[in-house]
């Protein structure tokens, strides 16, 4: 695994985190653009 796809995978599992945090939180909003973000930065691991 590369440098480029760990570092993409941070991003990625750290938006998830954070969408997760915000729901419990009752932020259903702000997660929902953490998921978008988390997914856009998925596609960078193709």
């Amino acid at each position: 695994m590369t440098l480029e796809r760990i570092a993409w995978s941070g991003v990625v599992l750290t938006c998830l985190l954070a969408a997760l945090l915000l729901v419990i939180d009752g932020f259903v909003g702000y997660a929902g653009v953490s998921v978008a973000v988390g997914a856009s930065a998925a596609i960078n691991l193709r």
